[in-house]
């Protein structure tokens, strides 16, 4: 399974996917000047002992939920790769949608509060892995090619 370069490639978008279930996305300044964090569990105070989350980020868990399970379905199915190759389209588009939800939800929570926001590094981990299923896609569709040329010969 893992012998595979799309493997690897699948497996290194699955990290980075994973990776935002412990990183925050955003940190937006309110016009009182607190600072708030965005992160999977919503937007909440920065530095309170017990965090009230002002905004839930219940949308942003499912989509990140559904990522990873797209994912390793893609990464088990390595024997049917028409299926892989549709599978990690369908996972670019998610992936994709997952940032601009972040964008939304970082904006608009910014304007309710009437404050700035600003990313952090990690929200290019989804670009990361969209370049990576890409990759993958490719690395399937070569291997494809090869085994229906095969099958052309015989």
């Amino acid at each position: 399974m893992l012998q595979r370069i799309q493997s690897i490639y699948l497996l290194g978008a699955l990290l980075l996917i994973v990776a935002l279930f412990f990183v925050p996305f955003a940190e937006i300044v309110g016009s009182d000047g607190s600072i708030y964090v965005f992160d999977k569990a919503g937007i909440y105070l920065q530095g309170a002992k017990d965090p009230e989350i002002l905004y839930g980020g219940l949308a942003i868990q499912v989509f990140l939920g559904i990522i990873v399970l797209v994912n390793l379905v893609t990464i088990f199915s390595f024997k049917k790769r028409i299926r892989q190759i549709r599978l990690s389209v369908f996972n670019i588009l998610l992936m994709i949608g997952l940032s601009g939800v972040i964008y939304y939800f970082a904006s608009h929570s910014a304007k309710l509060l009437g404050g700035k926001f600003s990313f952090e590094p990690s929200l290019v981990m989804p670009l990361i892995a969209v370049v990576l299923t890409y990759l993958a896609i490719r690395s399937i569709g070569r291997d494809e090619a090869l085994v229906r040329s095969i099958d052309r010969i015989r």
